[in-house]
């Protein structure tokens, strides 16, 4: 099944994220829709979000489920910043992910 967030929903003050705070009921909400066995639609649509945000959101729960995860995330709307912000994060934590796993 997919579910969607839409974040301009979830904000405060319907345009920006900024920190790890702000992200920590969501990664939680996110976390509980994944362990349904859900895809997730992240819908950035209107807003934008810092790397400490987004490493937040999905780098804890990358560092913790690996590739595995990555299939069922679907990032939507998102700007060509945010786009960056999130392959890095992925990017870093994966690398973590991947050290800390090895054999």
């Amino acid at each position: 099944m997919r579910t969607s967030m839409f974040l301009k929903e979830k904000s405060t003050d319907q345009r920006f994220f900024g920190t790890r705070f702000s992200a920590r009921a969501l990664r939680e909400e996110l976390d509980r829709l994944l362990a349904n066995g859900n895809e997730v639609v992240l819908d950035f649509a209107g807003v934008e979000a810092t790397q400490s945000f987004i490493d937040e959101l999905i780098g804890y729960l990358i560092l913790r489920h690996g590739h595995d995860l990555l299939p069922r995330l679907i990032f939507k709307s998102c700007s060509d910043e945010l786009k960056t912000i999130i392959q890095f994060v992925i990017s870093d934590r994966l690398d973590q992910f991947n050290r800390l796993h090895r054999h």
